[in-house]
């Protein structure tokens, strides 16, 4: 039994130490590579043409945040429409696949071999149908995006155990139920793993199909900051650029800890 003298010698940790402890070890990572870029630019002298310091980055996003914001909701829509669309496709045609043998045949293998078609090939045909609107870059966002859509959510299905689903049937389950009740549930998993995936995907196709014909967005204003040699802009559009991927992530990230508890929850106990 502890003591009041033994309770009162043991130290205690101060609020410095615990707001350090919470802070994620990737944010330090982060900290100590920008402090390493900043010194090695200030130190080293090197141009602003060929790298800028991120304070020089920071600047720019204080003096220009009027042009980088609506070009960055310009291309947040199309990242998010296009995600958005890449799923309400990507999940059904999944399903169709593993409940239709026909479809598995004739639709599956075309899927597959269609992503050996590169996507910045075809952007300019797409821009010839389509104009230099929304919906050019929405497409290539979706072509981008939905195939590990669809690939994870086949595999997510298919993972059904045999025994589970004649567990089902053998206590009355009708198909809708065993989908709902069985497949779906044990396929969460595997399909957000595609949908994280497809995050990252998505924003790449923004950037693409903005690079191919734009006249905004954030791979608009690269393609004008290279041409002008405003090296600091770029950075500050491609900084934003990833803050919109790394938001998406996180975003879904929560989505899937509120759609999938028990997966959190095996997680933390495994870790624990």
């Amino acid at each position: 039994m502890t003591t009041l003298a033994e309770n009162a010698d043991t130290p205690k940790p101060n609020g410095l130490y615990t707001l350090v402890g919470k802070v994620p070890p990737a944010l330090w990572t982060l900290l100590l590579l920008v402090g390493f870029w900043e010194l090695s630019v200030q130190i080293g002298h090197i141009p602003a043409y060929i790298l800028p310091a991120p304070s020089a980055i920071g600047a720019e996003f204080a003096n220009y945040w009027h042009r980088l914001l609506p070009n960055a909701a310009v291309t947040l829509f199309e990242v998010v429409v296009g995600f958005l669309c890449a799923v309400a496709i990507g999940v059904p045609l999944a399903v169709m696949i593993v409940y239709s043998r026909m479809m598995e045949r004739a639709i599956y293998p075309l899927i597959v071999a269609s992503q050996t078609i590169p996507k910045v090939a075809i952007a300019p045909l797409l821009l010839s149908w389509f104009g230099y609107g929304m919906t050019p870059k929405i497409v290539i966002v979706v072509l981008l995006s939905f195939f590990p859509i669809v690939i994870n959510s086949v595999m997510g299905l298919k993972s059904a155990s045999a025994e589970m689903i004649h567990l089902a049937r053998s206590m009355g389950a009708s198909g809708l139920q065993q989908f709902w009740m069985f497949r779906l549930p044990q396929a969460l998993p595997s399909i957000f793993a595609g949908l994280k995936l497809a995050t990252v995907l998505s924003v790449i196709g923004a950037i693409v199909a903005e690079f191919i014909g734009a006249d905004q967005g954030l791979g608009y204003l690269i393609l004008v900051a290279g041409a002008n040699f405003d090296i600091t802009r770029q950075f500050a559009s491609i900084i934003l650029i990833s803050l919109i991927g790394v938001v998406f992530f996180v975003v879904l990230e929560q989505l899937e800890r509120v759609v999938i508890p028990w997966k959190a929850r095996s997680s933390m106990a495994e870790g624990g």
